[in-house]
Parts: structure tokens; sequence; C-alpha cells
């Protein structure tokens, strides 16, 4: 199954967005989902529930997200972190995309990717 994504509100861009549904990818952001200003825990349940990847630029907080939610035997779809202002929306755009076309929402399962392990 093809790997479909939530931006959280850290990474929501319209730029990204809108590039990646060019490309066929199924993506949501926060602003659409309502989940701005929410708490990360809820991002994740959301994401979750809608069998999403939730990409991120909160690195920290997630990680320690994952590692609770394993520890609690809790399950989520998958995280892709990344760092804020190191990449371009283009560059964004590119390693989602070798992320997407490489892994499967099973692989995915409770998976934490690094953004910048998909140069």
């Amino acid at each position: 199954m093809t790997l479909r994504l939530y931006l959280d509100e850290d990474s929501s861009d319209a730029d990204l967005l809108k590039a990646l549904r060019l490309r066929g990818i199924d993506v949501v952001a926060a602003p659409e989902a309502g989940l701005v200003g929410r708490a990360d825990e809820e991002q994740i349940r959301w994401a979750t529930q809608q069998k999403r990847v939730l990409y991120s630029f909160n690195r920290r907080d997630f990680y320690r997200i994952h590692s609770q939610m394993l520890r609690e035997d809790q399950s989520h779809c998958g995280m892709i972190l990344g760092t804020q202002q190191r990449y371009s929306v283009g560059e964004q755009m590119r390693r989602l995309l070798r992320l997407v076309n490489s892994l499967s929402a099973e692989q995915m399962h409770n998976r934490v990717e690094f953004l910048s392990a998909w140069g």
C-alpha cells in the first residue's frame, strides 16, 4: 500500500503541499484537518486513525512520543522527521518522493525515518 502523508503544523507549507499533490501523493496538512494548535499526541493519533504517515520538523517531541508509544504497546503509521530551515521546498519534495517510492505503508508501521537519510 502506498504511503499517505500528513503534514503537521510545523511542516505544513502550501508550496510543498501543492508540489506533492501534483506528483500524485495523497497528502493532507494540519490546517485542512482542523488540527492547528493541537497537541502533538493528538496530531499522531489523528494521522494514525487516518492511516497516514506524519511528517514534522518537531523531531525531539515526536521521537519521544514514538518511543513512548512503543513502550506502551501502542502503534502508529510512521513518522518522517526533518530539520526546519535545512531544506528548501524542492529538496523536501525530492526526499519525500524518494521515501514514498521506496517504502510501503506496511514498512513504515511504527517506524521513524529521518529526512536527512533520503538525500
